[in-house]
């Protein structure tokens, strides 16, 4: 059966038509745009049900290499149908008559299957491919959240740039202040946890003494992320990749 005019077929397996091929197919006279001939054909029509609106780039008719948007419908096959039938010419029967025999071996038992299959393949391919994008990220976080061992906020930072995130230690700080993870007000308590991340558990303190230089005894206070922690900001940061 030789092709008049192209049949696509959806994500869902259901055939459909492009309304300005039909038009072209329909040979509609020059006079009539494409615009005021769907929009008389569209009063017969339902919108999202019979056809939907689209988006299309064509080749600029100033034929200087750029492109143009212009507006484009999909149709579904019965709507295409209908339409050559209103046409009343010669050419809109043969275009309806096109369309019976597609849709007959459209049909088919054969074809059906065909179709059922390769829709079954497509989305074998798609979770294939999103279990192989995901499956470094789920390794990483589970790694992490067997981690029992505080690290600084620095190792973190390194830790999220080798899996992806693009951050350093200084930005790391920065974004955790912002976010009210971590103080912000200038003084002794600059950079240590807010209560809200003691409180969810994110980060401990450890203190450690030393003897300074005048034999004072010297107590300082550093952040580290829990286990908790780093399994909390890694899957905020992988979410919002």
């Amino acid at each position: 059966m030789e092709e008049i005019i192209k049949i696509n077929q959806n994500d869902q397996g259901e055939a459909q038509v492009n309304a300005r091929e039909l038009y072209q197919a329909l040979e509609v006279k020059k006079s009539y745009r494409f615009s005021q001939w769907f929009e008389t054909n569209a009063k017969q029509l339902i919108e999202n049900e019979d056809y939907q609106g689209v988006d299309v780039t064509t080749p600029s008719q100033s034929n200087n290499g750029a492109v143009q948007r212009v507006q484009d419908y999909i149709l579904t096959v019965d709507a295409a149908k209908q339409i050559a039938l209103m046409s009343g010419t010669e050419k809109g029967k043969q275009v309806r008559m096109y369309f019976i025999q597609v849709e007959k071996a459209w049909n088919s038992p054969d074809q059906i299957m065909a179709r059922a299959l390769t829709i079954a393949q497509m989305k074998l391919d798609h979770k294939d491919n999103l279990i192989a994008e995901m499956k470094p990220k789920a390794l990483f976080a589970d790694a992490v959240s067997a981690s029992q061992t505080g690290i600084l906020v620095g190792e973190l930072a390194k830790l999220l740039k080798q899996n992806g995130i693009d951050t350093g230690a200084n930005r790391l700080f920065t974004w955790l202040r912002e976010n009210g993870y971590l103080i912000r007000r200038k003084g002794t308590d600059y950079n240590m946890p807010t209560q809200k991340s003691m409180e969810m558990g994110l980060f401990e303190i450890k203190e450690h003494n030393h003897i300074n230089s005048n034999g004072v005894n010297v107590t300082t206070k550093t952040p580290k992320v829990t286990g908790k922690g780093q399994q909390y900001f890694i899957n905020k940061f992988l979410q919002a990749a």
